[in-house]
């Protein structure tokens, strides 16, 4: 993607400026970890065994371990590496948690973390058509990130999209041992298993809103082990399909919802699972407007 600068009514050209090492990729990333990804950082340059993590993560949201791998070069096969190692991980907990404890000062326990949500991150300047092609599995742990630097001092970090994947990567775990470990354990959230116990009624309600809350603006879909969540950065909404409802929870603290009808119920003292402390009962789409105008206000600040 060309970036340019406005220069009056002229456009000038700004030149990427590549990383020159990994280490400097790395620094940066683990320097801005919550801006970037939401997440923690553990531990830089975690050996375990024979292998070398390159950043060891927690992400609170889902309470699992993240590891994040940085690549400059092509010559490497995300899914072998990704999958060695969340195997490493999996073989191992009580060595991740210790690490954790240690370097964060926390007691965190193995029942603690949502192990069946681990995943792998891979940050290259790029990657190829294979590497590309090779993440398009319904069910893959593993995200690549494809980072830029430019002479003006921006960066972008974009998640490479999966095409619409249908086939499951357990199709080929028979014949690679690490796989089929971690295909046992990790599992991978969908919409439709959200929506499975939904009425009909429920099911079109959901698409419905959905396909409106994406034409506000470039979300992302993520079905987590909790909810769906509607992402920009951070999670703007989280919706959970009930069978005769959708649970709506808008990422807003207390005070900050401009809701004159009143139909957002303040759950900021109670035990929820979405993020924020607004949320929204809905069985039709008799208020679909109302509650778009209150989802925007949740987009403007949670946008990255």
């Amino acid at each position: 993607m060309a970036l340019y600068k406005i220069i009056g009514n002229h456009l000038e050209y700004i030149k990427e400026k590549p990383f020159r090492l990994e280490k400097e990729l790395q620094e940066l990333t683990e320097n801005n970890l919550k801006t970037i990804f939401g997440l923690e950082l553990v531990k830089s340059e975690f050996v375990l065994k024979n292998f070398r993590i390159d950043t060891l993560a927690f992400d609170r949201e889902s309470n699992a371990f993240v590891i994040i791998e940085y690549k400059r070069d092509k010559n490497f096969s995300v899914i072998d590496q990704g999958y060695a190692y969340l195997s490493l991980m999996l073989n191992n907990k009580a060595d991740f948690i210790l690490e954790f404890n240690e370097n964060l000062g926390k007691t965190l326990k193995k029942t603690d973390v949502d192990w069946s949500q681990s995943r792998v991150l891979f940050v290259s300047p790029s990657f190829t058509d294979y590497q590309r092609e090779a993440i398009n599995f319904k069910d893959l742990p593993i995200e690549l990130w494809e980072v830029k630097r430019y002479e003006n001092g921006t960066v972008s970090f974009e998640q490479i999209r999966k095409a619409d994947a249908k086939e499951s990567i357990k199709t080929i775990s028979k014949s690679d041992a690490n796989i089929d470990t971690v295909a046992r354990e990790i599992k991978i959230y969908t919409e439709e298993e959200h929506l499975a116990n939904a009425t009909q009624e429920i099911k079109e309600l959901y698409e419905k809103l959905k396909s409106a809350i994406l034409n506000l603006d470039n979300l992302e879909v993520k079905p987590t082990k909790l909810y769906i969540a509607f992402v920009s950065g951070r999670n703007v909404v989280d919706i959970l399909p009930q069978r005769k409802a959708l649970k709506i929870w808008l990422n807003l603290a207390k005070g900050e919802l401009d809701d004159p009808k009143g139909i957002a119920k303040d759950v900021s003292g109670i035990g929820h699972w979405g993020n924020g402390d607004y949320e929204i009962k809905i069985q039709n789409d008799d208020d679909l407007e109302y509650i778009l105008s209150l989802i925007k206000q949740s987009l403007k600040k949670n946008k990255k």
